[in-house]
C-alpha cells in the first residue's frame, strides 16, 4: 500500500493529478477505523508520516473524479492530527503536519471551498505556534541540523503557498461559468469587480468594492460573509463586523443574484475580551464610567479587546494604551460630561531639568498651549484600534464649550481625540459627533488609518474641525464623511515656534473615497503650517456644499520651512462647492494678519520668515454649481507659486449663486461667477479646462510667468 501511495504522491508532485487519481482507485479501499476514518497505520507506524502520502492523494482524487464521498473523513482525520499535536508536538510531527496540509490544499478543488479554508486555518495555527515556540530560541533546532531544516523548510514553503493558493482559489472562482440567469436563462460573464481588504482586526474588517464609484458605489451590493448574507453595501469602503477570531473569511459581493467579487483573508487571533460592565460600567446614562472603563483599559492584554456594550456611557476623559483593541459596539455610546472641572489640564510646554529639552502635551492651533484632555486620549501609545459601529459624542453644545469661544484665555477646549506622539493607530467605523473643538487631532504622530468613519458636528459650531493631522507622517483617510462647523480636512504643522524647532512637516498624507459636506474647506492647508506640508494626495471624493474644495491658507511670517510640495488632487466631484480651488498667501485670521508685511501685494525681501508654495497638480475634475470663483491663486509676489498644472477640469456656475469673497485677504471684492483668477504663479499649466457661464472674462492672469495652454482652454 505505501508503494502504491509513494507513487500516486509522485504524481501529484509532478502536477499530473489525473494519474494520482487512477492510482487512487486502485488504493481506494484503504482500511477505516471504526468510526470511518482512513486507518493510516496500515501505511506507516508514524500516523504524520503515513497523512503525508494518503491526504494529497485522495485530494486529487477527489479533484479529478469529482467525487466528494470520504472527504469529511479527511478534515476530521486533520483535526485528529492537529489535536494529537497539542499533547505530541514534536519537531517532525509539526514537519510532517504542515507538509500534508500544503500538498493537501494544493490538489484541492475549488468547489470545496469552505473545506480549503478550514485547512488553511489549521496550518495557519501551526506555523504561529511553530514561528512562537521555536524562534524564541533563536532556531527551530541546532543549525543545519534534520528538525532545523525541516520545520524551517515547511514554514517557509508554506507560508508561499498560502498567499499563491488564495490566488489560486479567487481566480479559479472567478472564471468558473455563472449559473443561468433565472431572468432569460443567459450566460453571464466572468466576474467584473475587484474586492479589496483594506484593514482587518480579531473582529471587523474594511473592505473596497471597486465598481467606479466615488464614496457610494454605483449601486447596492449584497454582501456575504462565509456564505451568510451580511448587509448591503452602498458605499465603496464597507466595514464587516461580527467576525470570528483567528479564521479565514470568505467574503461574495452580489448584484441581485449574480457574484461580482470575491476576497478571502484572515482575522487577527483574539486572547481575551474584557467586557467593561464586568468592571462596574452600568452605561445607564447617568453613573460616571470613566474609572471602570479605564480599569478595563488598563487591565486589558496584548491580544485583549475592550468591548463597550450597547448602552450610554457618561465620560470625561480616557487614556489608550498601547497594543489596544476597543471596541463600540452598535448602539454603545460614549458621551462625554461638560463640567471643565471634571477633566485634566495637558500643559502646554515642561521644561527639562537639563535645560535643553522641552516636554509637549498641550496645543492649540497650531501652538503650545494649555488645553482639557481629549475624550479620548493618547500620548506615547503604539498599535491602537479603536472600531465598532458606535458613537463617541463630545456633547457640547451653545450652553457649554461652544459658548463665549473667544474669551477663553487659560486652558482651551479640549479636542474629542487627540494622539500625541503615537504610532500606528486606527480609528475604523464609529461615529464622532459634537466635539467641543477639533475633532480628531493627531499630532506629531505616524502611521494613522482613519476608516469608514463619520464625523458630525453642526454647520454653526465653532472651530469643530473634522480631522487635523498636525506634524505627522504617513496618514491614510479612506471612506470616511464629514459634516461640520469649520475645515473638513485641515492638514498642519505648528504656527510658527513648533513649525521652526521642530521642523517636522505633515506628508504622505492620502485621502481618498471620502465624502465631505457643509464645511468651510474640504481640504485646507494650513494657516498653521510652519514646517511644511509635503506628499498629500486627494482622489476620487466627494465635495459639496462646502465654501471651498482645496483651501491653502499661508502667509508672510509662517517662514521658510512652510514649503508646500507635492499636492495632488484628482478624480474629483465637487458640487456648490462656492470656489474649488483657492490659494491664498495673504490670509488674514492672526493677530497681525492684517498688517502691511503680512497684506501688501509689493515684493518684500526672501528671509528666514517667507514661506513657499511649489509644484500643484489638479487634474479630473467636475465642478458644478459653482458661485463665488472657479479658481483664485493669489501667490507672494517675492516668491511666487512654483508651479500649478490644470487638466481635464470643468467649472460651471449655480442659477442662483451666492456672492462672496473667494480667499480672506485684505483687498479681495466679494464676487459671484468670476473665472479663474492667478497672481504671481511661476508657471501655469492649463489643458483641456473650461469654464462655462461665468461674469466676466474666464480667466484673468497677473505675473504669471509662464502660460501653457494645451487641448480646450478659455483665454
Amino acid at each position: 500500500m505505501k508503494k502504491e501511495l509513494t507513487a500516486a504522491l509522485i504524481s501529484v508532485q509532478k502536477g499530473d493529478a489525473a494519474s494520482a487519481a487512477a492510482q487512487w482507485e486502485a488504493i481506494r479501499r484503504l482500511p477505516r477505523t471504526s468510526d470511518g476514518l482512513f486507518d493510516t497505520a496500515s501505511v506507516d507506524s508514524d500516523p504524520y508520516e503515513a497523512a503525508k502520502l494518503v491526504y494529497p492523494v485522495y485530494a486529487a482524487y477527489e479533484t479529478e473524479c469529482n467525487k466528494k464521498e470520504g472527504y469529511p473523513d479527511l478534515l476530521a482525520q486533520m483535526r485528529i492530527l492537529d489535536g494529537k499535536l497539542e499533547e505530541d508536538d514534536t519537531l517532525e510531527h509539526t514537519a510532517a503536519f504542515l507538509e500534508t496540509l500544503i500538498g493537501t490544499i494544493g490538489c484541492m478543488s475549488p468547489q470545496l471551498y469552505e473545506y480549503y479554508r478550514e485547512m488553511t486555518d489549521l496550518f495557519q495555527k501551526r506555523v504561529r505556534r511553530a514561528m512562537a515556540r521555536y524562534l524564541k530560541e533563536g532556531s527551530f533546532g541546532p543549525a543545519g541540523g534534520p528538525a532545523d531544516s525541516s520545520i524551517r523548510g515547511a514554514v517557509e514553503r508554506g507560508c508561499a503557498a498560502h498567499l499563491l493558493l488564495a490566488e489560486k482559489y479567487q481566480m479559479a472562482v472567478k472564471d468558473a461559468p455563472r449559473e443561468e440567469s433565472p431572468v432569460d436563462g443567459s450566460q453571464g460573464g466572468a466576474s467584473c469587480l475587484a474586492v479589496g481588504l483594506v484593514f482587518c482586526t480579531a473582529r471587523s474588517a474594511v473592505i473596497e468594492i471597486k465598481d467606479g464609484g466615488r464614496y457610494y458605489t454605483r449601486k447596492p451590493y449584497r454582501v456575504l460573509v462565509n456564505g451568510r448574507e451580511a448587509l448591503t453595501a452602498r458605499k465603496v469602503i464597507t466595514s464587516l463586523s461580527d467576525l470570528r477570531p483567528g479564521s479565514s473569511q470568505r467574503v461574495e459581493v452580489y448584484d441581485g443574484g449574480e457574484k461580482q467579487g470575491e476576497l478571502c483573508f484572515c482575522t487577527e487571533e483574539e486572547f481575551v475580551t474584557l467586557d467593561v460592565r464586568r468592571f462596574g460600567a452600568k452605561g445607564d446614562g447617568v453613573q460616571d464610567d470613566t474609572h471602570f472603563i479605564q480599569a478595563a483599559i488598563l487591565a486589558c492584554p496584548e491580544k485583549g479587546r475592550v468591548l463597550v456594550p450597547a448602552g450610554c456611557y457618561r465620560i470625561t476623559s480616557l487614556f489608550l494604551k498601547s497594543h489596544l483593541r476597543l471596541e463600540l459596539a452598535e448602539g454603545a455610546e460614549l458621551k462625554a460630561f461638560t463640567d471643565k472641572e471634571k477633566f485634566p489640564v495637558f500643559p502646554g510646554m515642561i521644561e527639562s531639568y537639563d535645560e535643553k529639552g522641552q516636554y509637549n502635551l498641550g496645543s492649540w492651533e497650531g501652538n503650545p498651549l494649555p488645553m482639557y484632555t481629549a475624550i479620548l486620549c493618547g500620548v506615547n501609545v503604539e498599535d491602537v484600534v479603536i472600531y465598532g459601529k458606535g458613537t463617541l459624542n463630545g456633547n457640547a453644545s451653545k450652553d457649554t464649550w461652544w459658548k463665549d469661544v473667544k474669551k477663553i484665555k487659560d486652558v482651551f477646549r479640549p479636542r474629542l481625540f487627540f494622539v500625541n506622539h503615537c504610532k500606528n493607530v486606527t480609528l475604523q467605523g464609529i461615529t464622532c459627533c459634537n466635539s467641543p473643538a477639533w475633532t480628531l487631532h493627531p499630532y506629531f504622530s505616524d502611521d494613522l488609518r482613519f476608516l469608514d468613519l463619520n464625523v458630525e458636528n453642526p454647520s454653526d459650531s465653532p472651530n469643530t474641525d473634522g480631522l487635523d493631522p498636525e506634524s505627522c507622517r504617513n496618514v491614510e483617510i479612506l471612506g470616511v464623511r464629514f459634516s461640520l462647523g469649520d475645515d473638513c480636512i485641515a492638514v498642519k504643522s505648528g504656527k510658527i515656534y513648533m513649525g521652526k524647532t521642530y521642523k517636522r512637516p505633515s506628508e504622505n498624507i492620502h485621502i481618498r473615497q471620502c465624502l465631505m459636506e457643509d464645511g468651510h474647506g474640504a481640504v485646507t492647508l494650513g494657516s498653521e503650517m510652519a514646517g511644511g506640508v509635503k506628499d498629500l494626495t486627494v482622489e476620487d471624493c466627494i465635495f459639496r456644499r462646502t465654501d471651498r474644495g482645496l483651501r491653502i491658507k499661508t502667509r508672510r511670517g509662517r517662514g521658510k520651512d512652510a514649503v508646500l510640495s507635492g499636492i495632488t488632487f484628482r478624480n474629483l466631484t465637487l458640487d456648490h462647492v462656492m470656489t474649488p480651488l483657492v490659494v491664498n498667501a495673504f490670509y488674514f485670521c492672526d493677530p497681525d494678519g492684517k498688517t502691511p508685511y503680512v497684506q501688501s501685494r509689493e515684493p518684500y525681501p526672501v528671509d528666514e520668515r517667507t514661506p513657499s508654495i511649489q509644484k500643484m497638480v489638479f487634474e479630473n475634475m467636475e465642478c458644478t454649481n459653482c458661485h463665488v470663483a472657479a479658481a483664485f491663486f493669489d501667490g507672494l509676489p517675492e516668491q511666487k507659486i512654483e508651479e500649478i498644472q490644470m487638466r481635464n477640469l470643468s467649472f460651471s456656475y449655480a442659477e442662483n449663486p451666492r456672492c462672496d469673497v473667494p480667499a480672506m485677504s485684505e483687498g479681495v471684492p466679494k464676487c459671484t461667477k468670476r473665472g479663474i483668477f492667478a497672481r504671481n504663479v511661476a508657471k501655469l499649466v492649463m489643458e483641456n479646462v473650461a469654464v462655462e457661464g461665468q461674469e466676466g472674462a474666464p480667466c484673468e492672469f497677473i505675473g504669471v510667468e509662464e502660460l501653457i495652454k494645451k487641448g480646450h482652454t478659455p483665454e
